[in-house]
């Protein structure tokens, strides 16, 4: 069984890049998700997979209609560290008070990654998986180069405030775990995902070379 399609309900920069790294072509749709509302209204206490995974599977239900023929691929991130669940920072400050706290010191990943079948417009069955990387962060990060690294705002809009596959990437000393997880999603938790579905995985790289 094929998929006819492949949609990512996410405007992650990374998460389309990843699936294009990995020979997958997606139709890129914004999900319509309040991340903070749809937290909030979770039952306490709730653990950083559960968020990640709730998270994942709202926006991926967010984008359905009729129109979806295939397999829509929703996706989040929430990093752990020092007992705080820490999404995207957004102000500037916040994030340098969190790389100031993270240097030195090593934090979880959680990502989760939420995939629905849709075939036909259809929706006929929705799994998800968590998968989590330990990040190890330099020591000797300055306060200079943490200010510097803020100011290209691209920590300001990734969850925990760093990238594995940009800029901040000089400032981590190793990851341990699935490092796909890390940039924002698991390429071995999407084939597995599929799998599950029941859809060939390899034959979505002779459907994007169609399309």
């Amino acid at each position: 069984m094929m998929a006819q399609a492949l949609y990512l309900a996410s405007t992650s920069p990374a998460r389309a890049q990843i699936l294009r790294d990995i020979g997958l072509t997606a139709t890129i749709i914004q999900p319509g998700v309040d991340e903070e509302a749809a937290v909030d209204a979770l039952p306490r206490p709730h653990d950083a997979a559960t968020v990640a995974l709730h998270l994942a599977q709202l926006k991926a239900e967010s984008v359905l209609t009729v129109e979806i023929d295939g397999l829509v691929l929703g996706g989040d991130s929430v990093f752990e560290f020092d007992g705080e669940l820490l999404g995207k920072p957004h102000d500037p400050d916040i994030a340098a008070a969190r790389w100031k706290a993270m240097r030195g010191h090593r934090g979880i990943l959680h990502s989760g990654l939420w995939v629905i079948d849709h075939t036909g417009g259809t929706f006929r069955a929705g799994i998800g998986e968590v998968t989590n990387a330990t990040v190890h962060f330099r020591g000797d990060i300055t306060d200079a180069e943490i200010d510097d690294y803020v100011a290209t705002g691209e920590p300001l809009k990734v969850a925990g405030a760093f990238t594995l596959d940009a800029k901040g990437a000089a400032f981590i000393e190793r990851v341990e775990g699935d490092p796909w997880a890390v940039v924002g999603m698991s390429a071995t938790s999407l084939r597995s995902l599929i799998r599950k579905l029941g859809h060939d995985y390899t034959a979505l790289w002779e459907h994007t070379k169609q399309g």
